[in-house]
């Protein structure tokens, strides 16, 4: 049987709640990834492209702006022995992968309204995703259609406080559509929450962001995001 290093607090790219849950929602669509090329963007650990390959991915592909996460991803990769295709890139969003398409997009970006600061002895690019949260997840579907197969699927994790009207309302600019697979809340902790922008946390206390004494917790959504179907009118 093969040995892996334990998972610690002190590793930089332990999976979250959200990656619980967007690992859940890969398993319970496997069809999804079986036979499938598939691309993670900012793919952090690899736990991610190791689920595509446990349900049958032919080709893994991972993006990641730290050295350090694709470093962890081919380690994790190597020590699962996946015998299909694989690649790990150094680079931003779609830029490495320029020209392909995928059967299926994985994404847990940094998207946590905050901006330059480093939590949970995590990277400072971790959960940053601006003031409003959106810098990465805006980018990421402007990008999104060029690199999605026709009938291919996207599994993005959103946090439901920084806007899921405008997520569809841009994805839709870009012909796709926006579905909820799942829907959960998580603990924010103390460290997050201290940094957060104080613009989303008021305006999203007692909806989307609820507190019960000293704990808080956030409404998080695993999004199905797929290119729209045009609705054929009657004959």
């Amino acid at each position: 049987m093969a040995s892996f290093p334990e998972a610690s607090d002190t590793d930089k790219f332990r999976p979250s709640d959200y990656s619980a849950a967007l690992v859940n929602c890969l398993l319970q669509h496997g069809t999804w990834a079986h036979g499938a090329r598939v691309l993670d963007v900012g793919c952090g650990s690899g736990v991610l492209l190791a689920a595509a390959g446990s349900a049958g991915a032919v080709r893994l592909c991972g993006v990641d702006i730290e050295a350090d996460a694709v470093a962890a991803t081919s380690a994790l990769l190597d020590r699962l022995g996946h015998s299909g295709e694989r690649e790990v890139h150094l680079g931003e969003m779609f830029e490495p992968v320029a020209g392909l398409r995928f059967d299926l997009v994985l994404a847990n970006l940094p998207h946590f309204p905050m901006d330059g600061a480093a939590v949970d002895g995590r990277h400072m690019s971790w959960s940053n995703g601006g003031a409003d949260g959106r810098r990465l997840i805006d980018r990421f579907l402007d990008g999104l259609a060029a690199h999605l197969e026709p009938e291919g699927h996207a599994l993005v994790m959103h946090n439901d406080f920084i806007g899921l009207d405008r997520t569809r309302e841009l994805a839709g600019q870009h012909g796709l559509a926006v579905e909820i697979a799942d829907k959960i809340m998580v603990p924010i902790p103390d460290a997050k929450l201290a940094v957060m922008s104080d613009d989303v946390l008021k305006r999203e206390s007692g909806l989307s962001i609820r507190r019960f004494g000293n704990y808080t917790f956030g409404a998080i959504s695993v999004l199905v995001i797929k290119h729209a179907r045009e609705e054929k009118e009657p004959s």
